[in-house]
């Protein structure tokens, strides 16, 4: 069996790292792929975005399955242009990923199906928004950007000027380019956020162990949005009866609601939730894997992957087992100093033949590349280190005592990842 992973980014060396260990598996390409990758696949230099040339190798090379890690080939459609031409590939079509392509429509689709989610306000008009933020009083308000825009295009106002301020980086001076043409405003939801990753097949919806991200560059949730400094799975926010509330008032109601427009979903469903006195409300939906998350559920899973995906997309996801480890495991994200602003790229990566036979420590390469003989940082998050243990507290001991070990110049990391879970516990 032949496999291709779209993208190039942790959770991409993730899902490679994932499937390669089906038994069934001739060869995996990784496109465009980084220096993680090239160990378990053979990168090809072929753009995540250039549907073109990822359908023109799949069928080339009669690629048995093709997975995509980042959102935007399904936002313009991947998956109805490789269904087309017979191909197997896993993820949503064009129309069910609006889902992320489009936060208007999500929470139009929310507030039609009475799915628990935030006031909120549409508009393409910069000055209907300003008028609206002036007439409201209430702070701290949540302005997001419509399109996707890499885990960035949300922005917490605690005043009127902040807010006015927010309008006028996403709609006029566009820092999130074309996402921003339209906007989303929101009541701020006051709770606890966490992650739901689901299997569906658009019938059966079988949920990953529930995890939490750490969104902001700086430890105690200070400074700007990246796209995820860390996680960790399972997180004990989520008891096995808010799941079951998670299932019946939010995932399976928007798999329904779907129906009724037309659109069969299949794929992961990301829910970003904020959990307020024990109500799950939905945040966003995410239509793929999402980063870093996937690089702590992952190494958790004990079923094998590629059999759940081809369920997924024929449709018989019912007739399968989810299996779980009952362990713990934690992501923390190294980054290049500056991110997520300006950083410089092509610093040498020491330490890393230190976990090379590790099982309980996986290193998912992010932002790296080869040079020569060395392998240096090409991102600003550069690499993910994934430690997996019997509870979340040992797993969170271990990344810490063993992270130092590698090394490269301005490397910055946070170090509370995964440290809220105490006040679950």
């Amino acid at each position: 069996m032949k496999v291709l992973v779209v993208g190039s980014g942790g959770r991409e060396h993730a899902l490679t790292w994932t499937i390669s260990k089906n038994k069934d598996i001739k060869k995996i390409y990784c496109a465009p792929g980084n220096a993680g990758t090239e160990g378990i696949a053979e990168n090809i230099p072929i753009n995540a975005e250039d549907i073109d040339e990822l359908l023109k190798f799949a069928e080339e090379k009669n690629i048995d399955l093709t997975v995509v890690g980042p959102e935007i080939p399904l936002i313009n459609g991947i998956v109805d242009i490789f269904e087309e031409k017979g191909l197997k590939i896993f993820g949503p079509g064009k129309d069910a990923a609006q889902l992320e392509g489009s936060k208007s429509f999500t929470k139009n689709l929310l507030k039609k199906n009475n799915i628990p989610t935030a006031l909120f306000l549409e508009t393409d008009l910069p000055e209907k928004a300003k008028e609206f933020i002036i007439k409201n009083k209430k702070y701290p308000i949540v302005i997001k950007a419509d399109g996707p825009a890499a885990g960035k295009g949300v922005i917490i106002c605690e005043n009127e000027n902040q807010a006015i301020n927010a309008i006028d980086d996403i709609m006029i001076k566009k820092i999130f380019k074309e996402a921003g043409e339209k906007i989303v405003i929101e009541e701020f939801l006051e709770g606890d956020e966490a992650s739901i990753l689901a299997l569906t097949d658009g019938n059966t919806i079988y949920p990953l162990p529930p995890s939490q991200d750490h969104k902001k560059i700086f430890d105690d949730d200070k400074g700007p949005n990246t796209g995820g400094m860390g996680a960790y799975a399972p997180t004990p926010l989520i008891s096995k009866e808010l799941e079951k509330k998670i299932l019946d008032k939010i995932l399976y109601p928007t798999l329904d609601g779907l129906k009724r427009e037309g659109i069969i979903y299949k794929g992961i469903m990301y829910a970003g939730l904020m959990i307020c006195n024990q109500e799950p409300y939905v945040l966003e939906y995410n239509v793929r894997f999402g980063d870093p998350e996937t690089q702590a559920v992952l190494p958790l899973l004990k079923s094998d992957i590629i059999d759940l995906f081809f369920s997924s997309i024929d449709g018989s996801l019912k007739n399968k087992k989810l299996e779980i480890e009952n362990k713990a495991a934690i992501n923390v994200v190294i980054a290049s100093e500056g991110y997520p602003g300006n950083y410089e790229k092509g610093k040498v990566i020491k330490g890393l033949d230190a976990f090379k036979d590790r099982q309980d420590i996986i290193i998912f390469h992010a932002g790296t590349k080869r040079q020569n003989n060395d392998i240096v940082t090409a991102g600003g998050r550069v690499l993910n280190i994934t430690a997996i243990d019997k509870d979340i507290k040992s797993a969170i001991e271990k990344v810490y005592s063993e992270i130092n070990k590698i090394s490269f110049e301005g490397m910055y990391y946070r170090t509370d990842i995964g440290k809220r879970v105490f006040k679950y516990l």
